[in-house]
């Protein structure tokens, strides 16, 4: 039976309109993936001779030690970007089919999900290294247990998706263990190295790991198994309705309707409130840049980049899914008297707000120095005079709709085409290069400055802009449209 499933879902993907560009997109991974295994089986590999010869202690007790921040830094990666199992039940539960058996095999994908098989290229070299270096048999049994945890990460993510409540309390309870531990008031290592080193020094040590992977498995085994209804998640809940008139808008008529919108959009619906979460995390990003944390961010051209970003985030983040946060009723939007440039208008403002806040707030800065908060404004200005334009335009050839009912916040594929990949191109590489001209033929200012004349042309220049990229848009509009129609 796991093989007619498989089978159906090889047709669907081929015979996807947007077969295209789920293959693009399924290369682009390919080579992602390709880049990540190399880092990991490098990572393996190397991280025994450097613990052993630079610190001259023992490789596998002090891996032990850390292994509870590796575990958990893997669950929140899980929660934010792991794809669900996901598996079209209809069809299937009309036909003469075990329900035990769809639940197998949607549990089956996720067994073999990336996020585990990608833990394989880092733990297995360094078992193999344990092994050459006379750790004995027993370091494969570590790897068994350490492998059962990894599972264990994996179907806790998939009981606990879309549950902040149980998600954000117990992250904020690790990052304060990991302050803890930095200030030296509490090393929670103490108390957790013994059970990971548990799982070498004896020989049943490691059942204790697959046993809770096991029950985890059947804990979610028995959920999907008890919701695996029809009717499931179609009795909406009852809530007490609240309305936001947002009045104060109305004074910029039209303009100010399509701002309702979008304050609406950001506010009821999770992925969109993922973009302002993540363009505040983006503000706090320039630290890497500013306090020469990291070697490589060092240099002129990198640090405009922190500017761009720190700036930018929400235009970023927001931005590249105009018009798709509107694709549930863009087919309704186009059928109304709607002028393109009104439209185009609100997330125009919206942005560019966003930007002044992200700078205000960014303010913090000046305390390493007035030329660094400098390369932040200057970003801002070249994020408002050019890359809202860009994005804006990026927009026109984003055919991918957005289901805003979904329930992870970055959990969609991304809106891909070439055309937006071409456009990417001069929001960031642009900026870094005029800088670096400035800097190195004259002076950091005058860098800075070339840098602010590029924006405040683009600034200069912004009915023109709108007017092309609004023409674009209207030539795109029916191709749109028909993507959006598109489910699979």
């Amino acid at each position: 039976m796991f093989k007619h499933f498989i089978w159906l879902e090889w047709k669907s993907f081929f015979r996807s309109a947007s077969f295209a560009t789920n293959l693009v997109l399924k290369i682009l991974m390919g080579l992602m993936a390709l880049y990540f295994i190399a880092i990991f089986t490098v990572m393996g590999i190397a991280l025994f001779f450097l613990i052993k010869e630079d610190y001259h202690l023992d490789p596998l007790a002090t891996l032990n030690k850390f292994l509870i921040y590796y575990l958990v830094g893997d669950l929140v990666i899980r929660y934010f970007f792991q794809q669900m199992p996901v598996t079209n039940i209809k069809p299937l539960l009309t036909l003469p089919i075990k329900r035990d058996t769809i639940v197998h095999y949607t549990l089956g994908k996720s067994v073999i999900s990336f996020f585990n098989v990608i833990h394989a290229f880092f733990f297995i070299p360094f078992t193999v290294v344990l092994l050459l270096n006379g750790y004995g048999f027993q370091a494969i049994l570590w790897l068994l247990g350490i492998w059962a945890l990894i599972y264990v990460n994996n179907f806790t993510t998939v009981l606990i998706n879309n549950k902040n409540s149980v998600f954000y309390p117990l992250l904020l309870v690790v990052v304060g263990l990991g302050v803890a531990q930095y200030y030296q008031y509490f090393d929670v290592t103490v108390y957790t190295q013994p059970f990971f080193q548990l799982l070498y020094s004896t020989v049943y040590g490691f059942l204790i790991a697959v046993i809770v992977a096991a029950v985890l498995y059947y804990a979610t085994f028995r959920y999907f198994k008890n919701n695996l209804n029809l009717d499931t998640g179609l009795a909406k809940k009852s809530q007490e309705a609240k309305t936001e008139n947002l009045t104060w808008l109305n004074q910029f008529g039209t303009l100010g309707t399509f701002l309702k919108n979008d304050i609406r959009l950001i506010k009821r619906n999770k992925r969109p409130r993922g973009t302002l979460i993540a363009s505040i995390v983006f503000i706090f990003y320039g630290l890497f840049f500013f306090t020469n944390i990291i070697e490589v961010y060092n240099t002129p051209a990198m640090q405009v980049f922190g500017g761009i970003f720190v700036s930018g985030g929400f235009l970023l983040n927001f931005g590249q899914f105009v018009p798709s946060w509107d694709s549930a009723y863009y087919q309704l939007m186009m059928s109304q008297n709607i002028s393109y440039r009104q439209y185009l208008s609100s997330k125009w403002w919206l942005m560019v707000i966003a930007t002044v806040v992200s700078t205000l707030i960014a303010s913090f800065y000046l305390y390493f120095g007035w030329k660094v908060y400098l390369l932040i404004v200057v970003g801002a200005i070249y994020n408002i005079g050019v890359n809202s334009h860009l994005v804006l335009l990026g927009g026109a050839y984003n055919k991918t709709a957005i289901d805003l009912t979904a329930s992870k916040a970055f959990g969609q594929k991304q809106a891909f085409s070439f055309k937006n990949l071409l456009i990417a191109v001069p929001k960031i590489l642009v900026p870094m290069l005029l800088y670096a001209l400035g800097y190195f033929i004259f002076s950091p200012e005058i860098g800075c400055l070339m840098v602010a004349l590029a924006g405040v042309l683009g600034f200069a220049f912004k009915d023109k802009v709108f007017s092309l990229i609004e023409k674009i848009y209207k030539n795109e509009k029916y191709a749109t449209i028909a993507a959006y129609k598109q489910k699979n």
